[in-house]
């Protein structure tokens, strides 16, 4: 028996899975990485175990340290796991537009939780921006390490195992990593990756359609939590992209639910844009073609809002 586990190791290695009810024929194949596997149900726990070792190696938090973040949910549970596991208080900034699942599930790992007020429905600029700076003024505290997930390159650093792990599971047959933009963070990690192990591999983003900044486009409004802040991300490197592609709100939702009863995949909205995004690129690249994406979270995380909610959901 390895006594020295924790809830730590527990991260990473999660399972690929090929999709097969939700991918037109005559297409390449599309394969899904479980990142709800990871403890807290997200991909977010590599970034929040990179970024929280490393500052806790480098002096950056001290052992009696409070962590401090700004987040729509995903970040905040898993920096709050990995505080927990290590034993550092978190601080949370964040707000009612992000499912009361993801408020909830930081609380619950001891997170202390602020939230900024929002007039908008969705998920806007503004609000990511008004966030930010209610994290800037909580880290003016003394002993408080604020993790700035949208500018701090440890997070990259966080994704390089996914990259790795997608090379080994595919025994390096990829076409195409499809995956959507928040920070830019994983997107970044696994292209880097994956380019240096074949610079061939297309590197496709993917960003909210009422949003679509990266593309050219106006920002806006829109509801798939965790991606589209409504501006170009510092992280952001179009050295690395080979397409962006734009999927609207309403679509993504519309492909998580089938993602959920055709392939029993229960996943959440960005997930589900990642996949719409993937069958694009597959039909594209053509039957021979090799897809690879990511499930982001479970859907779990979104019980309480549209996605899933029996009365809004068709009756067969």
């Amino acid at each position: 028996m390895d006594t020295d586990r924790n809830i730590l190791h527990s991260i990473g290695n999660t399972s690929l899975v090929q999709l097969h009810h939700v991918v037109p024929q005559d297409c390449g194949k599309v394969f899904a990485k479980l990142e709800w596997q990871n403890p807290t149900g997200s991909m977010k726990d590599r970034m929040a175990l990179s970024v929280i070792s490393r500052a806790g190696e480098d002096g950056r938090l001290s052992p009696e340290g409070t962590v401090v973040e700004y987040t729509g949910g995903s970040t905040g549970a898993s920096l709050a796991l990995v505080c927990a596991a290590k034993g550092y208080r978190i601080h949370v900034v964040s707000s009612k537009a992000f499912s009361q699942e993801k408020l909830d599930h930081m609380v619950s790992y001891g997170a202390q939780l602020t939230l900024v007020l929002t007039d908008a429905s969705g998920f806007t600029k503004q609000l990511f921006l008004d966030m930010i700076e209610a994290a800037r003024q909580i880290a003016l505290k003394p002993n408080t390490f604020w993790v700035d997930q949208l500018n701090n390159t440890d997070t990259i650093a966080g994704y390089f195992p996914l990259g790795e792990e997608i090379w080994t599971q595919t025994n390096g047959e990829i076409d195409a990593f499809v995956h959507s933009v928040g920070t830019g963070a994983s997107l970044r990690g696994v292209a880097t990756v994956l380019k240096s192990h074949n610079p061939k591999i297309k590197i496709i983003a993917v960003e909210p359609g009422e949003s679509s900044v990266l593309s050219g486009g106006k920002p806006g409004a829109h509801d798939i939590e965790g991606i589209g802040i409504g501006y170009t991300p510092p992280l952001w490197d179009p050295n690395l992209v080979d397409e962006v592609l734009a999927v609207k709100t309403a679509d993504a939702k519309n492909m998580a639910r089938q993602l959920s009863r055709k392939e029993g995949i229960f996943a959440g909205t960005s997930s589900g844009g990642n996949v719409l995004a993937a069958t694009r690129i597959a039909s594209k690249l053509g039957p021979a073609s090799k897809i690879v994406t990511l499930m982001v979270d479970s859907g779990l995380k979104y019980l309480s809002t549209d996605l899933y909610r029996t009365d809004s959901a068709p009756h067969h």
